[in-house]
Formats: C-alpha cells, sequence, structure tokens
C-alpha cells in the first residue's frame, strides 16, 4: 500500500483531533433534552442514511452482502458498542474518568495489534509517549479529586473498558476485511451503530422518545453539527486513518480530545482553564510528539535492516 503524504496524514489527524474534541461540546448541548444513548441513535442513523444516499447520487454502485456485513461489524463495534458505553457510564461516574478510562485506547490497540495483527513490537519511543500521554491525562482530569467520597460503579466502569476494546479491535480489524470504497464505509458503519445505538436505547431508556417532544433550537443545531461535522467530517476522516497510518498514531485522538474539549468549553461555556489544565496539555502533546517520533524510529529502523 503507497505511503500517504504528510500532509494528507495530518489533516485527517487534526481533523479527528479538533473535530472530534469538539463533539463533546455539541453532545453536551443535545443531552441537555435528549438522552445520551437516544442523541446517539440520532446522529448515527440519520448521518448514515444521507451519507449513504449522497454516495448513490455520486454514482457508486450499492456493495456486496459480504461488504455491508464487514462494514456494519466494524461500526457496531466503534460508533456502536464503543459510543454507547461511554455514552452510558457518563449518567453513572464523573465525567473525567470516564474520559480516563476512555484514554487507555492506544495502550489496547499496541497490545492487540502487537499479539493478533501486525506482530510489531512497538518502539521505546512509542511506550514512552502512550505513558507520558496517560499521565497528561490523568492530570488534565484529576480523577482522584473528582471521586473523591464517591463509590466507582464496576459495572459501567467495566462497560467503558469493554468499548475502548471494541473500538481497538475494530480499528485493527478494518483494513484486513473486505469493505466497499471509503464513503459507503463510512455511511454503513454509521449505520451499524446508529441501528445499535437504537436498539439500546429502547432497551435502557424507556422514556427516551417522550423527550423528543421537548427539543430546542439549541437541540436541533447540536444535532445537526453532530451529524454533519462528527459523522461525515470527522468519521470520515478516521476511517481514512484506519486504512493509511499506524494504529499507534491514530489513537492519539483519545488523549488530544479531551484537550480540545477543555478549550472549547472555555471559550463557549465559560469553563474554567486552569494552570493544571494547562500544564497537562502540554504533557499529552509532549506524549503525541513521541509516538509520533516513535513511528519515524520503526520506519527508520526498518529501514536499515533492508
Amino acid at each position: 500500500m503507497k505511503s500517504p503524504s504528510t500532509a494528507k496524514l495530518w489533516l485527517n489527524l487534526l481533523l479527528v483531533y479538533i473535530v472530534w474534541g469538539s463533539t463533546f461540546l455539541g453532545v453536551r448541548y443535545a443531552i441537555q433534552t435528549l438522552p445520551p444513548l437516544l442523541t446517539n441513535s440520532i446522529r448515527f442513523l440519520v448521518g448514515g442514511i444521507l451519507f449513504f444516499l449522497f454516495t448513490l447520487l455520486r454514482g457508486y454502485s450499492i456493495p456486496s452482502l459480504k461488504q455491508w456485513l464487514s462494514a456494519a461489524w466494524v461500526g457496531l463495534l466503534l460508533s456502536g458498542i464503543g459510543n454507547c458505553a461511554v455514552a452510558y457510564a457518563i449518567g453513572f461516574m464523573p465525567t473525567g474518568m470516564v474520559a480516563l478510562l476512555v484514554a487507555t485506547l492506544p495502550g489496547w490497540i499496541v497490545g492487540l495489534d502487537y499479539y493478533f495483527f501486525s506482530k510489531q513490537k512497538p518502539s521505546w519511543l512509542t511506550l514512552l509517549g502512550l505513558a507520558v500521554g496517560l499521565v497528561g491525562m490523568y492530570i488534565l482530569l484529576n480523577p482522584l479529586g473528582q471521586i473523591k467520597n464517591q463509590e466507582i460503579p464496576l459495572f459501567p466502569a467495566s462497560l467503558v473498558f469493554i468499548g475502548s476494546i471494541t473500538w481497538a479491535w475494530g480499528s485493527l480489524q478494518s483494513p484486513y476485511l473486505d469493505m466497499p470504497p471509503q464513503m459507503q464505509t463510512t455511511a454503513i458503519q454509521m449505520l451499524g451503530g446508529g441501528i445499535f445505538s437504537l436498539l439500546m436505547s429502547l432497551w435502557l431508556e424507556p422514556q427516551a422518545f417522550s423527550t423528543l417532544s421537548l427539543m430546542t433550537t439549541q437541540t436541533y443545531l447540536a444535532l445537526l453539527y453532530l451529524i454533519v461535522m462528527g459523522s461525515f467530517v470527522g468519521y470520515s476522516a478516521y476511517v481514512w486513518l484506519l486504512h493509511h497510518a499506524p494504529p499507534t498514531l491514530t489513537a492519539t485522538y483519545a488523549y488530544v480530545n479531551p484537550v480540545v474539549a477543555m478549550i472549547l468549553g472555555w471559550i463557549f461555556v465559560n469553563e474554567k482553564l486552569s494552570t493544571r489544565s494547562l500544564i497537562a496539555s502540554l504533557v499529552v502533546l509532549a506524549g503525541v510528539v513521541l509516538i509520533t517520533l516513535g513511528r519515524k524510529f520503526v520506519r527508520k529502523t526498518k529501514t536499515i535492516e533492508t
């Protein structure tokens, strides 16, 4: 597979960093009216349907059954189980702790990739970057301060771990499956995740549909942003990265998104931006830099060995 240009690689990384980081704000506005699982289902179902219809208008043919199932399976693992686990857990435990658990994603990707997929041992720079990034997340989210005198519910915490593992597995498995063209892959993955989210909402949020009548202009705008930017733009960039970038580098979004969300919260909803947050952001950035250097180190080592 031909390596993509550095500019295109970083363009898609920045889209996932910034756009997905901004969706935290969009979700915050949407769930003021709608339950989180229903919000997730609307976001991905509407986005998936519109995006798939767009591909047909562009002249794409209907994918084969095998391609449908492959893309839907990855969507189930990512936007389905992964997103639903986080949305459900937020209702039972501090947001900072949920985000910190999600930040273990790069570690899961490194481990699963080494044992089940590429068999490529990560460089010491990559491992150091993962550790530094996780330390930065810990400083940023201050989980001990958030959970002081509170009991962490085991079941929601376990769901977040399961969601992170399924997200990592789906991300790693995706390049090995028979998929339709990228735009249709994105659309079908959103549909798979949206259907799963809807089923979970019907099960766990029995009064969810009664909240639709309470939607405000702010709710509609938040959903529109999540569909267009979060799904069309952000998810498309992530699908591209799955097939053109090292999994460990792609997974750094789990470190950067909370930092972006924190900065946007400070700008738009007057959330406090403390010295600790700024220090943590710099530590997270250092971790991402180390992971990037680790990728170049591995490529350089391979070239020397060749």
